[in-house]
């Protein structure tokens, strides 16, 4: 009789554990940065969130990771702040010349996750 009643728990556990991942491919990603071109060093960078219909996506996680086109380079990492509803802003280290991509990571209130790539192309050297 134990076996039972162990095999429900687990199935209830499962069941209730497990998470869903919502389609956030509807919410936009729109990233600024300052210099518009930037050039090795710090950036300042702004991003904004906003659902299909153009309303702010507020309260979220907003975690950037930028890396350089080829391997063998240490990634630089930034945890933005929102400044205004919808608006995220930080810096960002660019440690070299050359092309750049940021993998941006959010992730809202309610738990969904935004996940995009953008392209930095030929971060210039000072």
């Amino acid at each position: 009789m134990a076996w039972p009643d162990l095999s429900v728990m687990i199935m209830v556990c499962t069941a209730g554990c497990s998470s869903t991942s919502a389609d956030t491919s509807d919410v936009q990603v729109e990233l600024a940065l300052k210099p518009p071109k930037p050039v090795v060093g710090t950036a300042d960078v702004s991003l904004q969130l906003a659902d299909a219909g153009g309303a702010a996506v507020r309260g979220a996680d907003v975690r950037l990771e930028g890396n350089m086109n080829h391997a063998g380079m240490k990634p630089s990492f930034s945890e933005l702040q929102e400044t205004q509803p919808g608006t995220y802003t930080g810096t960002l280290e660019f440690t070299m010349a050359g092309d750049w991509f940021i993998l941006v990571s959010a992730t809202t209130p309610d738990g969904r996750r935004i996940e995009r790539k953008i392209d930095v192309p030929q971060v210039k050297s000072p």
